[in-house]
């Protein structure tokens, strides 16, 4: 029988994966997962390959086999690996009755079509994309507890949707204007294979953007804010630095409003959604207030026409935009504290 609390995870060689790790190693309501790698060799210990989860626990390592996870009494699997390789695993472990939490975009859309035309890859059976759960719990936390499959969000998708949702389901957002959501990450969020973009000497001192009109995460936000490809605009840049997710984000409203109207539809939104922090009318939030954290903190500005709103909003893009979010997933499904391990 299987044990939900039971976890394998795949890939965990990432920084994703990594992240992933010690936030599980720590969790008090599961046991010791499993990792498991394409390339274990004769590694049988994950602090043997990544020595500082040493004294942390000897978690096991394993090579890569479907068959090892589904033949195991593992109730629940990670899967921190790139979107084609997640197609491929996720069906297979639901099919053998595990339920799966994965960090690729392979699931994230109802539509084949849009993943294979934003992805430029084969999109998983429809079957499939239809059961997946959109995994951001403040917007969709009945969904998850009672989902097999959950699609965790894109990191920029995620900062951007939260700062959005109040105003778009309000309806605050003026007809036929723009919405600019002009977004910074940290390195850490293109991944781990060699670039030469990604070199040092290429990212430090600099900052550039990149991305423009074909960001893998714009149908994210289209699809979870209901505004129109033409009236937003998102442009992502890199910066140099390790992690971190600042969206600095323009807004018209649709009538005079005053912070206090701003901050109250804010604050209501996110009552009892510990993990969304609301700041004062016209304090900002930065990167180092998140960083290494699970947290998603939402400031703004209004100017003096009442009409003309900037939102900033700050995550880790390693956290709450990818493997943080995704124990805030595991936790809904388990049905126990969603902040569990994640402060």
């Amino acid at each position: 029988m299987r044990d939900s609390r039971q976890i394998a995870v795949v890939g965990v060689t990432g920084y994703s994966g990594l992240e992933l790790a010690r936030i599980l190693l720590r969790h008090p309501e599961v046991q010791t997962p499993t990792f498991y790698v394409r390339d274990a060799n004769s590694t049988k210990c994950l602090s043997e390959r990544f020595p500082q989860f040493r004294g942390w626990g000897e978690a096991p390592l394993r090579a890569l086999s479907v068959e090892a996870i589904t033949s195991s009494n593992a109730g629940t699997a990670f899967l921190a690996t790139p979107h084609e390789v997640s197609a491929e695993l996720g069906p297979a472990f639901l099919k053998a009755g595990l339920r799966v939490v994965d960090l690729s975009g392979a699931f994230r859309f109802r539509e084949p079509e849009t993943f294979t035309s934003w992805y430029k890859l084969p999109a998983p059976h429809a079957e499939w994309l239809n059961e997946a759960a959109y995994g951001i719990p403040e917007l969709y936390s009945k969904e998850i507890a009672a989902a097999r499959l959950v699609a965790n969000p894109g990191c920029y998708a995620t900062s951007v949707i939260l700062a959005l949702r109040p105003l778009t389901d309000s309806r605050w957002i003026a007809p036929n204007t723009s919405v600019v959501c002009d977004c910074k990450s940290g390195a850490s969020g293109a991944g781990k294979d060699p670039r030469r973009d990604l070199h040092f000497v290429e990212v430090d001192e600099n900052f550039k953007a990149y991305g423009l009109f074909t960001h893998r995460h714009t149908p994210e936000i289209l699809e979870h804010t209901g505004l129109s490809e033409s009236q937003v605009v998102f442009s992502t840049h890199l910066l140099p630095l390790a992690r971190g997710i600042l969206s600095t984000i323009y807004v018209t409203l649709d009538q005079p409003r005053t912070a206090a109207d701003v901050e109250s539809l804010f604050r209501q939104f996110y009552t009892g959604k510990p993990m969304v922090r609301i700041w004062s009318a016209g304090t900002l939030p930065e990167l180092q207030h998140v960083a290494h954290t699970n947290f998603c903190d939402i400031g703004f500005v209004l100017d003096s026409s009442g009409r003309r709103l900037v939102l900033v909003s700050c995550l880790d893009n390693l956290g709450k935009g990818a493997a943080g979010q995704a124990v805030q997933n595991l936790n809904h499904m388990l049905g126990i504290e969603e902040q569990t391990s994640l402060q």
